[in-house]
């Protein structure tokens, strides 16, 4: 089930980094071994009682003077009301209402979303609340008292955000059709990639109309079988801004990949693998989801016997934290090797699903126990009891074990090996979560 985007939206200096790390800092979801990829996050995900969102930061650059403050504000709130399901509108009590919140208020009303209109920087409720009344002029509905430096406030304005989620529309996402992510930079070739899959296979279903999230979702069966492709190629805005553009484009891919099973990642052979395409990639491994590295333009590229071995290194290099990944070599433009994407895709969809049984990962791990000690620390030795696979999409395994600080990462990297050794899961991260249980006697 696909999670809820919610966007925080406000003038600079009102305090939406503040927020967002505070928020953020409940409860994160960051894979250790991510090198280069969660620093400068603008998005986290937030578990609240028995909900949980994907919140998105659009902050960023702060110009000094008036006039490009307000188009700043605009694009920002244009990215909040392209992107997000739920939008928190943040003002400050001790600036009081300006006009720049008045002009924000009036696209955010228009826009027809849901918004949850905060007033920051209250720390005293009882002295404050006139101040807060104030913002009643902007038409939003109540303002929500907050301090975010002090977290106050967050209960009652975290029951207002989760209040509005249509649980249903999330639910109905949840069909048979495996989904399918194509993210990349812009101008890497991601409408070219879609549109010659429909050429090619020329029995495209239907075009969806866009969901909430403005992405175009494309049905195409190839071989008998049905897709859904995300396309999150409408990246490109009149900005001339680029740290804008690289934000809204990494908004817009967190929210393709949060509803994706499989994400093709795209790359510009004639660019080569870059930080950028490391960042994104990082989206889809943290949120767990199958990964195919699609190399494309390789019809541009001079070549020799040694080029393919020498790029692939250098993927695996920059990507070295999503090793698991699959790669494939590709021209949009001619359609090369595009079918074998397909057959890709399909292996990666069922290993993504594959289940293995309790009584065979407990050979497995036998054998690796056997052929390698675990860990042991001032006399203690790591004792592993007991391996169970508990879901898939990505598989998850749960390891019982008597005490999860002998649990090193190098010896789950070791597990880990071992499990793919035998089973593949190619294109797919496998998670493992250490349980310990008390030793009898």
């Amino acid at each position: 089930m696909s999670k809820p985007i919610v966007a925080i939206v406000g003038r600079p200096n009102v305090g939406k980094s503040t927020l967002f790390n505070a928020l953020a800092g409940r409860k994160i979801s960051i894979v250790k071994d991510t090198p280069g990829v969660t620093r400068d996050r603008i998005y986290a995900d937030i578990s609240w009682l028995n909900g949980s969102f994907t919140l998105i930061d659009t902050g960023g650059i702060e110009p000094d003077t008036s006039d490009l403050m307000l188009s700043h504000m605009r694009e920002q709130a244009e990215i909040a009301i392209a992107t997000a399901d739920v939008i928190i509108f943040l003002v400050d009590v001790r600036q009081g209402l300006l006009d720049a919140d008045s002009k924000v208020a009036d696209m955010l009303r228009r826009s027809h979303k849901p918004v949850v209109l905060v007033v920051n920087k209250v720390d005293n409720f009882d002295k404050q609340m006139a101040d807060v009344y104030e913002f009643y002029n902007l038409g939003l509905g109540d303002p929500m008292p907050i301090s975010s430096s002090s977290k106050l406030g967050f209960g009652d304005m975290l029951e207002e955000v989760v209040s509005h989620f249509d649980k249903a529309a999330f639910e109905e996402e949840e069909s048979e059709i495996p989904k399918i992510a194509i993210i990349g930079k812009p101008n890497v070739g991601k409408s070219s990639l879609i549109n010659k899959m429909l050429g090619e296979n020329r029995c495209i279903v239907s075009d969806i109309a866009g969901t909430t999230r403005d992405a175009i979702d494309t049905q195409v069966t190839y071989d008998g079988k049905e897709y859904i492709f995300i396309d999150t190629a409408g990246l490109r805005r009149k900005n001339k801004i680029k740290e804008e553009l690289e934000r809204y484009s990494i908004i817009r891919t967190v929210s393709a990949v949060e509803r994706a099973d499989i994400v093709v990642l795209l790359i510009d052979a004639t660019e080569g693998v870059t930080e950028q395409d490391a960042k994104i990639a990082g989206i889809a491994h943290e949120r767990g989801k199958g990964m195919i590295v699609a190399v494309n333009k390789w019809d541009l590229l001079e070549k020799n016997d040694k080029t393919i071995y020498q790029f692939t290194d250098k993927v695996r290099q920059t990507l070295s934290f999503m090793n698991y990944a699959e790669i494939i070599f590709i021209s949009a433009q001619t359609g090369q090797r595009v079918p074998k994407l397909f057959g890709m895709i399909d292996d990666v969809i069922e290993n993504h699903s594959l289940r293995v049984q309790t009584g065979v990962l407990n050979e497995i791990l036998s054998e690796a126990v056997a052929m390698k000690q675990p860990p042991s620390d001032k006399g203690k030795r790591l004792r592993i009891y007991y391996m169970t696979q508990v879901s898939v999409k990505p598989p998850t395994f749960v390891l019982f074990i008597n005490d999860k600080k002998l649990m090193h990462f190098s010896y789950t990297r070791y597990l880990e090996n071992q499990i793919r050794n035998t089973f593949g899961f190619k294109g797919t991260p496998i998670h493992f979560i250490a349980r310990e249980r008390k030793e009898k006697g």
